[in-house]
């Protein structure tokens, strides 16, 4: 017997920051989306630790998918090197 863990997921979108345009498939916490994560990334060769909050949740197609917006304030300075352009 095989065990139907789809319903055990959500796929996360990330609107904008950093992670702009990727999405990832994540696991429901308590049969419930996660209202904030943490995600580490490499900028310029540097892991740096981005923070962002749930904004909205939808069902497409039978899954469950929820857009993260970028919290600035408690992540990780990211800023662009203008100087070496």
């Amino acid at each position: 017997m095989s065990t139907d863990t789809t319903g055990a997921q959500y796929v996360a979108e990330f609107l904008d920051g950093p992670l702009e345009g990727e999405f990832e498939q994540r696991i429901l916490v308590g049969g419930k989306p996660e209202q904030r994560v943490g995600m580490v990334a490499a900028v310029d060769g540097l892991e740096s630790l981005f923070w962002y909050d749930a904004v909205d949740k939808r069902e497409i197609n039978g899954q469950m998918r929820v857009q993260f917006r970028f919290d600035a304030d408690d992540s990780d300075p990211v800023e662009a090197d203008d100087e070496n352009d």
